[in-house]
């Protein structure tokens, strides 16, 4: 490779100029709150047609295996943010992953609404769902604040993703239940998650993958109100 063509590789928007990275940043959470939209529309045509109540009739008896897919499904999105180049196949990730997650949650969204209807008519969903934008938005302001680079959680991301998989694993085989502290250890991993890929985005992608940029920190938002959710219809 010539000094020509070293010169034309993409660089990091973390080095381009401040209106570079500033359009960055717009697109990204722009795809990034489209990313919830189009998972919200989906939750509520699911629901609205009444396929959200076969499928969760159907994947109800099984929620350690619809965990061990949350988490396979995230790990999935992450490979996928990490190799995909072009615009399109970006896109395809993106809308693929969210139509995903709008499955896998099926189960847990139907428990919650039921468990809604059971109390004071307080919305679990909605309260989960504000927690988790309070909580995302608070790490979001942290990493942009204090511009670290938070590279270093990666080593405990991998080898605690692989430690709550065995932990599902173990589970569905030897039947136990992992109870309330596993909902809140998770909801902690999805926190440094939310820091670490929001730093990873902001230090280390180019600027024309801001579609596999939103899908990165939709996976995290994702793990974050699902464990939050989950916590929070527990309470019983």
């Amino acid at each position: 490779m010539n000094s020509e063509d070293a010169f034309l590789q993409p660089i990091p928007v973390a080095q381009a100029s401040a209106d570079v990275r500033s359009r960055f940043i717009v697109r990204t959470y722009n795809h990034l709150f489209g990313a919830i939209a189009l998972f919200t529309l989906i939750e509520i045509a699911l629901f609205k047609s009444g396929v959200a109540e076969r499928i969760a009739s159907a994947l109800m008896g099984n929620w350690l295996l619809v965990l061990g897919g949350f988490m396979l499904v995230g790990w999935f999105s992450s490979r996928a943010a990490a190799n995909s180049k072009s615009l399109g196949s970006q896109y395809l990730a993106l809308v693929a992953f969210v139509a995903a997650e709008a499955i896998i949650f099926i189960p847990l969204l139907f428990v919650a609404n039921a468990y809604s209807q059971q109390t004071d008519g307080s919305n679990v969903i909605a309260s989960a769902a504000g927690t988790t934008i309070l909580g995302c938005a608070g790490l979001t302001v942290v990493a942009f604040v204090t511009r670290k680079d938070f590279s270093f959680l990666r080593s405990f991301l991998m080898w605690g993703g692989i430690v709550a998989l065995l932990l599902i694993v173990a589970s569905m085989l030897f039947g136990f239940q992992m109870g309330t502290w596993f909902s809140v250890a998770m909801i902690g991993f999805a926190g440094a998650a939310v820091l670490y890929d929001t730093s990873n985005v902001l230090h280390h992608y180019e600027e024309d993958r801001y579609v596999a940029a939103s899908l990165q920190l939709f996976s995290s938002v994702a793990l974050m109100f699902y464990y939050v959710l989950m916590l929070f219809t527990s309470r019983r």
